[in-house]
């Protein structure tokens, strides 16, 4: 979300001085907030209870709640671009723009794509990181679901979510060998199209 009210909040418990400690103490918050609720039910107003500061001070620091998710996580903010710019634009090809984004932000080079891979990795173990990362997945693909009602949505954002979990573990995890052997434009032409049947309703 990007407002600080996106949901009721414990009692405040005062507010702290800006600065590097108040972000540590905001983001420390936020790590305990993530792993005991998720991502969805995880809010900007809880957090800033939690910490004793403003909403306010917590949306200075990171914008969003994807923000600060990100900076919990440590994923880097070129990961999260990729993901909003897959949904600007019309809806026409948006499972490609979605399948590629994807793809680029966790096979990235270098350091972008290790934070992600790391969440993926846990979340076979762990299933705070199991919640974690599926509600984040899912939160950002119902951006762009625009068939059936709130639960049909949620459905179709987790299929879709499903599908692309499951290429990128048999790409980087398991090494399915046809699946590995695959370029990105590859599995875009072949994969967009379910993805975009999936979050639209057709296939244009």
């Amino acid at each position: 979300m990007t407002t600080p009210d996106d949901g009721p909040a414990a009692p405040r418990v005062g507010r702290r001085p800006g600065g590097s400690t108040t972000r540590a103490t905001v983001l420390a918050a936020a790590s305990a907030r993530f792993a005991t609720d998720g991502f969805a039910g995880t809010t900007i107003r809880s957090i800033a209870a939690d910490a004793g500061v403003d909403p306010s001070q917590v949306m200075q620091f990171f914008g969003s709640k994807d923000g600060l998710f990100a900076a919990v996580m440590a994923v880097p903010s070129s990961a999260l671009s990729r993901f909003d710019t897959a949904f600007e634009g019309p809806s026409t090809h948006l499972g490609e723009r979605v399948v590629r984004a994807f793809l680029e932000a966790w096979e990235a080079p270098g350091t972008e794509s290790e934070p992600l891979m790391a969440m993926l990795r846990s979340a076979f173990v762990n299933d705070e990181a199991a919640t974690q990362l599926r509600d984040f997945i899912q939160a950002r693909l119902e951006h762009g679901t625009t068939q059936g009602d709130r639960s049909d949505q949620a459905l179709r954002a987790g299929l879709a979510a499903a599908m692309l979990v499951g290429i990128v573990t048999s790409r980087q995890i398991i090494g399915v060998p046809t699946v590995l052997a695959a370029d990105h434009d590859q599995l875009v032409a072949t994969v967009g199209p379910a993805i975009q049947s999936v979050l639209v309703g057709d296939r244009s």
